[in-house]
């Protein structure tokens, strides 16, 4: 099953930093609009390819079932990005974008394709961030949403990490402030081994000790060819740099009550299902508990992925938690 990336051309869009004289989403369809459309969005290192581990026949995104639509994050490459944008808003020079900037342009791709309503908003990661803004944002047109390894709030914490493969990214001396002439090699390699060490709980390198179904023979060749050939090949650095401010000021109080979190939580009418990872070092479950103490009983609940796979358990990347994952959705859809 494939569906071809469509391209949604806003004209001007105001954006958090400034404006896009021409922003584009690129998105895709999966089955008939006359069934109850699920809204699938990218998540950091996402491309629209990436979301098929949930679409398709016998998925609990079935195409068979429901509409789903899956949305590339402004900066990810794909919709509007730093390396996709001409002059004179390119590479360094493109502006910020939040969560709420793409949260009103995905909403305008829905209107175009005549959906008012949405059954369910789905994410993982920084997807779980935006299924977050969706109902306070839009809470006469969303219905459900699930947060997978997400929060409402990026923490103090989680932010405080950023800032390590940031800095490993923007201080090598072929990133040239971002004005590089060609892919910056050595930022990008730095980027990837900073962020990899975050992406597993501590207790998947004890088990797996970095061979991964017995891939790689050795730690070396996990990091080379699992993390920097990854970003190597899929990713432009500027992308990296913008797409990484995006997670990092996510707040969905923000929106709504000045800041004040457990008040926006609280006016949250949708049903909720919030699933963290055990193992999480990007979004501990830790969060997800205080902010389950803030949404309106009834109405959300919260099922911890028991994991030693860390954050990449919600992402598809292994057949048992995808597998528990993917069951918890469903029951939480067909109730």
């Amino acid at each position: 099953m494939s569906s071809q990336t469509n391209f949604h051309h806003h004209g001007r869009f105001r954006v958090s930093g400034g404006v896009l004289p021409d922003a584009v989403t690129a998105y895709r369809t999966y089955g008939d609009p006359a069934n109850p459309c699920i809204v699938f969005p990218t998540c950091y290192g996402g491309k629209l390819d990436s979301q098929m581990y949930m679409v398709g026949e016998g998925k609990v995104m079935d195409p068979q079932r429901y509409f789903v639509v899956t949305f590339a994050l402004f900066s990810n490459g794909e919709s509007s990005s730093p390396s996709n944008t001409p002059a004179p808003y390119n590479g360094p020079y493109f502006p910020a974008v939040s969560y709420e900037d793409n949260i009103r342009a995905q909403y305008a791709v829905l209107q175009k394709l005549g959906i008012q309503k949405v059954y369910a908003v789905i994410g993982f990661s920084m997807g779980g961030q935006q299924a977050y803004h969706w109902p306070v944002m839009y809470p006469d047109v969303v219905e459900r949403y699930v947060v997978i390894c997400g929060s409402a709030r990026t923490s103090p914490h989680n932010q405080c990490f950023l800032e390590g493969p940031k800095a490993a990214l923007v201080a090598s001396k072929d990133f040239n402030n971002g004005h590089y002439l060609e892919t910056p090699q050595l930022g990008i390699r730095a980027f990837a081994r900073v962020y990899s060490a975050w992406a597993y709980g501590q207790t998947w390198f004890r088990e797996h000790k970095y061979k991964w179904d017995g891939l790689y023979p050795d730690l070396a060749s996990f990091l080379r060819e699992r993390w920097e050939d990854r970003f190597l090949q899929d990713w432009d650095a500027n992308d990296l740099i913008t797409l990484l401010h995006t997670w990092q000021n996510g707040d969905v109080s923000q929106i709504r009550h000045g800041g004040d979190l457990r008040a926006c939580l609280t006016d949250i009418q949708a049903k909720g299902l919030i699933m963290p990872s055990k193992t999480d070092l990007y979004f501990p479950p830790e969060d997800s508990v205080n902010e389950m103490a803030s949404l309106t009983p009834g109405f959300s609940r919260l099922v911890v992925i028991d994991t030693v796979w860390g954050h990449t358990a919600g992402g598809g990347s292994n057949s048992t938690d995808d597998a528990f994952v993917q069951a918890e959705i469903r029951k939480f859809l067909e109730e």
